[in-house]
């Protein structure tokens, strides 16, 4: 069995660099491709996961996905996650229309939305979603990162040990974490918003279809404990003119074994791409 973290290294080094931009702190390699937790990771010209992108003048409409680790499909086939079903199933409707990828693992709101404004405006997409999860107000570190962690396996499995010594945290703390990230007065809360204002303004000039799709933690969707950061990020959202989705009820209460891609790894496998999908598709379809 692939080892999660081994994997995640693996992706920081073979398919990341340094970005130029400081806020972003790192992007992928674009035309790129590597074999992560059995499964392709490909880049394109554009340093999105998947193929090509048509030229502009070959669809009429042309969605764009930012986001995270999820966004991007981490563990599961490019073709079975929620850019590529959503593409799919637009397509058997008839649309002329393409769907883009925009996740980048290790982002949150203020890398996938700056990353838009530096690289991805040249798409030109006519809807963007965000696909927002609950890290997407942190503040992450500016910084390239560890040198001899990035080059050295070795050095990651020893830190990867003595961080889950040190860091032994259950559900409780978990919630209190995210308790305090999303305090009104914290640094990374507030610039989430700055962030998601400011793309909806761009979108709003242009008039662009704007969507914020909220992304659940999924180590417990039987006894959801996050549904307070649900309903904030609501509120935000449609002050700011998107149209807000909540995928935790397409998940149902799928336990992890279920819907984790492997287990140690909670990103949602196939049938959660699946699931979000589904969920959203009936709001882009309108």
């Amino acid at each position: 069995m692939k080892n999660y973290d081994i994997e995640m290294w693996r992706y920081a080094r073979e398919l990341k660099a340094p970005s130029a931009r400081p806020e972003l702190g790192h992007d992928h390699i674009k035309n790129a491709s590597v074999i992560l937790q059995s499964v392709e990771i490909r880049t394109n010209e554009w340093k999105l996961r998947g193929g090509p992108v048509l030229p502009r003048n070959q669809v009429k409409r042309r969605i764009l996905f930012l986001g995270g680790s999820i966004t991007l499909g981490w563990g599961v086939p490019e073709s079975k996650t929620i850019t590529s079903l959503v593409e799919a199933a637009l397509h058997e409707k008839g649309e002329s229309v393409d769907v883009l990828n925009g996740g980048v693992g290790n982002y949150n709101a203020e890398r996938y939305v700056q990353r838009f404004f530096y690289e991805l405006e040249g798409v030109e997409p006519t809807d963007i979603v965000v696909q927002y999860f609950l890290r997407d107000a942190e503040k992450l570190d500016p910084t390239a990162g560890n040198w001899f962690l990035r080059h050295s396996q070795l050095a990651v499995t020893i830190w990867i040990a003595v961080s889950r010594l040190l860091n032994k945290s259950g559900e409780r703390s978990l919630v209190e974490h995210y308790q305090d990230v999303y305090r009104d007065d914290q640094p990374g809360f507030i610039e989430m918003q700055r962030q998601l204002r400011q793309l909806a303004e761009y979108a709003g000039k242009r008039n662009l279809g704007l969507y914020l799709a909220m992304t659940p933690d999924i180590h417990n969707l039987r006894d959801y404990p996050f549904g307070f950061i649900h309903d904030k990020m609501r509120s935000i959202a449609q002050a700011n003119g998107y149209k807000f989705v909540d995928l935790l009820p397409a998940l149902g209460t799928l336990s992890p074994e279920h819907i984790w891609a492997m287990p140690g790894d909670p990103h949602p496998n196939a049938l959660g791409h699946k699931l979000m999908a589904e969920g959203i598709l009936p709001v882009l379809d309108q």
